[in-house]
C-alpha cells in the first residue's frame, strides 16, 4: 500500500480527530475506515524506518543520531546510556546497533519528547533492554488512549511501553558528569511536549515544537496549536546561548539562530492569517490569498504543505 505525505493530509484533515478543522463536507469526502488507518500506519512505519540513521557528534559524549523517526540524543558515560526519543518500530535494530556502537554501558533511560509513535515507538523494546522510560504525565495518559492522527489509527499502547516514570513541571538529574533538565512546554505541537537541555554538552532537544527548515504539524487532537508553538520556540530560545546546539524533532541540528528564525516565520504566519481571518475571509478563501507564498521557498520543504499548514494555522485561531 503505498501511502504519500498528501494521501496521509488529506487522510488527517477528514479523520475524526480534527473534524473541528474542516466544513462537514470535506471531512465526509476524506474520511477513512478504520481498516484504512491501520494500514496507513503499517505503510508510514515502514516507509520512515526504511530511512538510513546518521550520527553526529554534539560533544565527547554526546551524539544525535537522525533519519527513522526525527532525531535522537544519546548520552554516554560510565553511568550507563541515557537516550532522547526512539525512532519508530522498524528501526529498531539499527537504533541497538547504533547505541551498541557508542559503548558497551547498559541503556538506563530513555526521555519521550512527546506522545507521537515516531518518537515513542521503541519504548517497550528499551524497556526490556533495562531502560527506565522518563515522560510528561500527559505523555503517559496519552499513550494509554486511542487516537485517530494524520488518517492513522493508534489505539492504546501496551502497558510495557509506557513510561515508568513522570513529571508535570521539571524533571532534573545528573549523569555522566552532565546536568540534564527535562521541562514541560505549554501545549504547542501536543499537550505533552518537553524539551530536554543537557548543561554540560550544551545541548537541547526541543521535540517537534522545532521543525528545522520546514513548516510544522502541530496535533489539534492533542492540544496542539499555532500560539502554544510560537511560545514553545520562544521558552527553547530563553534557554540557549549562541553555542548551543539545538536538536529539532525534524530536520537538521540547529542553533539559536536556527530556532529564532524558525519562531519569527511562525509569528509572521500568525499574524497574516489572523488578519485574513479576522476580516472574516473563509478558510478556503484565506488558503487561496496564499499569504505564505514569499516563504515557501525556505519552508515548504518538509511533511506540510503550505497550503495545508496555512489551513491547520486559519483554524486554531480564533
Amino acid at each position: 500500500m503505498d501511502i504519500t505525505r498528501r494521501d496521509l493530509l488529506r487522510s488527517a484533515l477528514g479523520s475524526a480527530a480534527l473534524l473541528p478543522l474542516l466544513p462537514m463536507s470535506a471531512a465526509t469526502l476524506f474520511a477513512t475506515t478504520p481498516r484504512q488507518a491501520a494500514d496507513a500506519l503499517a505503510a508510514r512505519r515502514k516507509e520512515m524506518g526504511a530511512v538510513p540513521i546518521s550520527a553526529t557528534p554534539l560533544a565527547d559524549n554526546l551524539t544525535m543520531l537522525s533519519g527513522p523517526g526525527g532525531n535522537v540524543i544519546v548520552l554516554t558515560g560510565p553511568d550507563g546510556k541515557l537516550v532522547v526519543d526512539s525512532f519508530v518500530q522498524p528501526a529498531w535494530p539499527g537504533l541497538k546497533q547504533h547505541l551498541d556502537e557508542l559503548g558497551t554501558q547498559p541503556i538506563k533511560l530513555l526521555i519521550d519528547s512527546h506522545w507521537h509513535f515516531d518518537h515513542t515507538d521503541n519504548n517497550e523494546n528499551l524497556r526490556k533492554a533495562g531502560a527506565a522510560v522518563l515522560a510528561h504525565v500527559n505523555t503517559k495518559k496519552r499513550l494509554a488512549e486511542t487516537h485517530d492522527v494524520l488518517g492513522m489509527h493508534f489505539p492504546p499502547s501496551p502497558a510495557d511501553a509506557l513510561p515508568t516514570q513522570t513529571f508535570t513541571d521539571t524533571h532534573k538529574l545528573k549523569m555522566n558528569k552532565d546536568d540534564i533538565e527535562a521541562g514541560r512546554i505549554p501545549p504547542a505541537h501536543t499537550d505533552t511536549d518537553i524539551y530536554v537541555r543537557f548543561s554540560r554538552g550544551n545541548a537541547l532537544h526541543m521535540g517537534d515544537v522545532f521543525f528545522n527548515g520546514m513548516y510544522p504539524f502541530f496535533d489539534v487532537s492533542t492540544g496542539g496549536n499555532i500560539d502554544g508553538m510560537i511560545a514553545g520556540a520562544t521558552l527553547g530560545i530563553k534557554v540557549s546561548d549562541n553555542a548551543t546546539k539545538i536538536v529539532p524533532g525534524h530536520g537538521p541540528l540547529g542553533d539559536k539562530a536556527a530556532l529564532t528564525s524558525y519562531r519569527d516565520m511562525l509569528v509572521t504566519v500568525r499574524e497574516r492569517v489572523q488578519k485574513l481571518k479576522t476580516s472574516g475571509r473563509p478558510v478556503k478563501d484565506v488558503v487561496a490569498a496564499k499569504p505564505t507564498a514569499d516563504l515557501d521557498g525556505t519552508w515548504a520543504k518538509g511533511f506540510m504543505p503550505a497550503d495545508a499548514f496555512v489551513e491547520l494555522v486559519y483554524n486554531t485561531l480564533k
